[in-house]
């Protein structure tokens, strides 16, 4: 894709680069945002976003969601046999939209947020691969709070690949990758803090 053909493509792939992997590609930025805006979206975000904790059925029984979740922005949209209406785009939204798709050269019409409250909250294997993202979807992921390992893992060869998002970072996916690659956040031990992560779509 062009629009990130601005970065240079000789540095490290986490440090601002185009990665391009088999069927698909991807870009990382670590510090598209200041500690002092990271810190100031992150308390806003989680006062003002109207979270709720969505669930599904699951072989009879009512499975909840390991995380918060809200959607916001132009278009309703369907996952894991629900569909989410969508409110409308607040300040903090819209200034982080703006200064995304300043990069991408993309425009975004919605957004889904989830936060991850400690450990245990994660997200499971999974394609952002709806009929109304489009052939080839680009997905930019925003991360506010604590650091959290993003996992890809290719569907054929079963490759793997981690990213360790950051504080204020932006991780770009396009190309066939969503076709391609499956991704997820996983659980860990460890202690961590809440982080908000903020994935902007393209919704037919």
């Amino acid at each position: 894709m062009n629009q990130l053909s601005i970065f240079d493509k000789e540095e490290s792939p986490t440090k601002n680069s185009l990665v391009k992997l088999q069927n698909g590609e991807y870009f990382y930025l670590p510090d598209l945002f200041s500690k002092e805006e990271s810190d100031n979206y992150f308390n806003l975000l989680k006062e003002n976003i109207l979270w709720t904790q969505e669930s599904i059925n699951m072989y009879g029984k009512q499975v909840f969601f390991p995380r918060l979740t809200a959607w916001y922005g132009d278009k309703p949209y369907s996952y894991s046999g629900l569909t989410f209406n969508p409110n409308p785009w607040t300040k903090e939204l819209i200034e982080i939209k703006n200064k995304i798709e300043s990069i991408v050269k993309t425009k975004f019409n919605s957004v889904l947020l989830n936060l991850y409250r400690n450990g245990n909250d994660s997200i499971s294997w999974h394609s952002d691969d709806e009929k109304e993202l489009g052939e080839n979807p680009i997905i930019a992921s925003v991360n506010f709070g604590a650091t959290r390992k993003f996992q890809l893992k290719h569907i054929h060869t079963k490759e793997k690949l981690e990213i360790e998002l950051t504080h204020g970072s932006l991780l770009i996916m396009q190309g066939e990758l969503q076709h391609f690659w499956v991704h997820q956040v996983p659980k860990t031990k460890k202690k961590v803090n809440e982080r908000i992560n903020l994935t902007f779509r393209v919704i037919k």
